[in-house]
């Protein structure tokens, strides 16, 4: 009975895996997140003819005390375009409950960066993300953002329909 379950908990998560993930990066905070820490991702070139819908991934625990995220986002170019973004996310209802999924204290959230990003040039692409948070009032950022756990990158391509 027991390796029938397994079986059938094995074809659940092949077939629940998401297939248009192209790449996925991502990087666990220690003791929070720093505000001068930037977190880095490089990406070979894709497929020119395609276009790709880009996530920021991020994962945080009870500890963090926002209701949303001020992040920075940077997409180096490898000919030398820099397209820089800063992004406002929700992370909790006005009810304080958080949104992202998951069980327990640790809620994953996939948010957008950009849509439909060609990857015309040949070489590396660096994404950089660091955070930009701020209290109420204070004109300095918080220095050490606590209860962000993880940061990564997801490439998706985009369906053609």
């Amino acid at each position: 009975m027991l390796r029938y379950l397994v079986v059938l908990i094995g074809i659940i998560l092949f077939f629940s895996c998401d297939s248009k993930i192209i790449s996925s990066q991502n990087k666990s905070l220690s003791n929070g997140w720093s505000k001068e820490e930037i977190i880095k991702f490089d990406f070979p070139k894709f497929d020119s003819l395609k276009t790709y819908n880009l996530f920021i991934n991020l994962r945080n625990t009870n500890d963090y005390k926002y209701n949303n995220i001020f992040l920075i986002a940077e997409i180096g170019f490898p000919h030398g375009k820099i397209i820089t973004d800063t992004l406002e996310y929700k992370m909790a209802n006005p009810d304080g409950s958080w949104l992202g999924t998951g069980i327990g204290s640790i809620k994953e959230n996939k948010l957008w960066l950009k849509e439909n990003v060609s990857f015309s040039e040949n070489g590396i692409y660096k994404i950089s993300i660091s955070q930009a948070v701020r209290n109420n009032g204070d004109v300095e950022g918080v220095s050490n953002l606590e209860g962000i756990t993880d940061i990564g990158i997801s490439v998706e391509e985009t369906t053609q329909e």
